[in-house]
């Protein structure tokens, strides 16, 4: 395991005297600048990676301001946990797991608040809110609040953002049979419930592809 240390950086060059760019280092380069303190390499690190960790937080917490907050606690999260990154490991499994167990905890806390985030999905059927979802992608995001925490993170990190079984396991700390068997489970869950929501032949096809 090779782990980035602090150390004293100048900003490097290349053969022509011009300087590089934060956004042309390679994420090991990166993760020691931001070691280091240097403001630019965060900005960059948050920049490059934001949107995939505001996605799983929004899909697995259904609410945007939720997602808005728990994508700033992990990038803060991350920061301060740099130097526990293996650099000969792949970086994104270790953010993504980062993020989800964020999203999990945040999940504990609201199960404590009353359930106002939980309002949209206690309205009856008839509501405009469920006439409106007309599309798969709609659909999908409001069936995944139904799945168990793990199961919704494992599902996500493998079908969104093309993760292997193996890469999903070991940022999650499970055997790979484990994730296999959660991936499966989800996937059967959500055309479950795509066809409790009377969600059309056609799309419950696209869901078995996904």
């Amino acid at each position: 395991m090779v782990k980035l240390a602090r150390g004293s950086l100048s900003i490097p060059f290349q053969s022509d005297g011009r300087p590089v760019f934060v956004n042309e280092l390679s994420i090991q380069e990166l993760a020691r600048y931001c070691l280091d303190g240097h403001a630019p390499a965060m900005v960059e690190l948050v920049r490059r990676y934001q949107g995939q960790v505001f996605g799983l937080c929004y899909r697995m917490l259904g609410q945007r301001e939720d997602a808005e907050d728990v994508t700033q606690e992990t990038f803060v999260r991350v920061l301060r946990s740099l130097h526990s990154w293996d650099s000969e490991r792949d970086f994104e499994p270790w953010l993504l797991a980062i993020a989800g167990n964020r999203c999990r905890t945040a999940l504990s806390r609201r199960a404590k608040r009353p359930a106002m985030h939980a309002l949209v999905d206690q309205l009856p059927d008839d509501t405009h809110q469920w006439q409106a979802a007309q599309t798969l992608s709609e659909e999908v995001h409001l069936a995944l609040g139904h799945l168990r925490n793990e199961h919704r993170q494992a599902f996500l990190m493998f079908h969104e953002h093309q993760l292997s079984y193996a890469e999903i396991a070991e940022a999650m700390d499970c055997p790979v049979g484990t994730i296999r068997t959660w991936i499966h489970r989800a996937r059967r869950e959500l055309i479950q419930e795509l066809r409790s929501r009377g969600v059309v032949q056609e799309s419950r096809n696209a869901v078995r592809r996904v």
